[in-house]
């Protein structure tokens, strides 16, 4: 505040520094470098499912054994497997497809210290940041596999649900595997998200929840029973207006 005039002043702006803004520039280039490199790899992966679940799991879990159950179910089905490429959930995924028909593809993220690419991959991509990780993600996705999982698999759930959602992409079946773990967070969304009214009661029906590998495969195939996994023309158009 000016005090002699009682006039608000503005701080100054601080100098442009041209070494940053010459790494911020090159650092587009390298997100550019990971679409392009994304969209090559993957385009002739249609159709493929994406799995996410936590990094943490051990071999031995239950959920690990149940993961790659469902991607080896999958690809003998005909679908290529995306998981994220690390250990745990992820590992189960890409080995499940792995000893199936179709590829398994894994989309590494380089992290500090967590994540280490899995050996059972076809295709591995790597990435330095999660945003592009993610378009990849859905791209080409025919539907979402969820199991047990922290924040990131959280993250990835909520992503979809909100694409599907806002119609920016077109529905698919999302399917999150074990109803136990995943029901104190559904209720949540219906005795408070629902109940708040900051989604609607049909948004519920945006997802299942199923305990086996079987279940999975038999809401996939209902899903498309009367339509192709590639996008109609009507929906093409309306995502293209988007």
């Amino acid at each position: 505040m000016d005090k002699e005039e009682g006039k608000t002043t503005s701080p100054s702006m601080t100098p442009i520094n041209d070494a940053m803004l010459s790494r911020e520039s090159w650092k587009i280039f390298q997100i550019m470098a990971e679409f392009v490199e994304g969209f090559e790899q993957l385009a002739q992966i249609k159709p493929s499912v994406s799995i996410f679940g936590s990094a943490r799991t051990s071999e031995d879990d239950p959920n690990y054994i149940l993961a790659e159950e469902v991607a080896l179910m999958l690809s003998n089905a005909g679908f290529s497997v995306v998981s994220g490429g690390g250990p745990g959930i992820m590992e189960a995924a890409n080995k499940g497809a792995y000893q199936g028909k179709s590829p398994s593809i894994g989309l590494n993220i380089m992290l500090p210290m967590e994540q280490a690419g899995n050996p059972y991959q076809d295709i591995s991509l790597s990435f330095r940041h999660f945003f592009s990780r993610k378009v990849m993600f859905v791209k080409y996705a025919s539907a979402y596999v969820v199991l047990p999982g922290g924040f990131g698999t959280l993250d990835e759930l909520a992503e979809i649900l909100t694409l599907v959602q806002t119609g920016k992409t077109r529905k698919i079946p999302i399917v999150l595997i074990n109803k136990e773990f995943w029901s104190g967070l559904l209720d949540w969304f219906k005795h408070t998200l629902v109940a708040e009214a900051v989604i609607n009661e049909s948004d519920m029906d945006l997802f299942v929840v199923v305990d086996t590998a079987q279940e999975v495969v038999d809401h996939i195939f209902q899903h498309y029973d009367d339509r192709g996994f590639e996008p109609s023309k009507e929906e093409s158009e309306r995502l293209l207006r988007l």
